[in-house]
């Protein structure tokens, strides 16, 4: 049995949210300012669908791709 001490959920705790830091920044980048909801939105993913969204932004040309995205989990 793997013993997961606090330390270490924190750890992991803190990689997830610099990965939700880093694709929310990349949306920005690629796509300009997003509205708070949508970033809840983005924050809110889990880190498989997260790690999608990372990939996939590339390919969004206008905020309404990621909100169509978004929409279609």
């Amino acid at each position: 049995m793997q013993i997961v001490t606090s330390w270490m959920r924190q750890g992991i705790e803190q990689g997830i949210q610099r990965e939700k830091d880093l694709v929310v920044r990349q949306i920005k980048r690629k796509l300009g300012e997003i509205n708070a909801d949508l970033e809840a939105q983005v924050r809110g993913l889990d880190v498989e669908n997260l790690e999608i969204l990372g990939e996939a932004l590339w390919d969004f040309a206008t905020v309404e791709n990621l909100r169509d995205w978004l929409d279609n989990l």
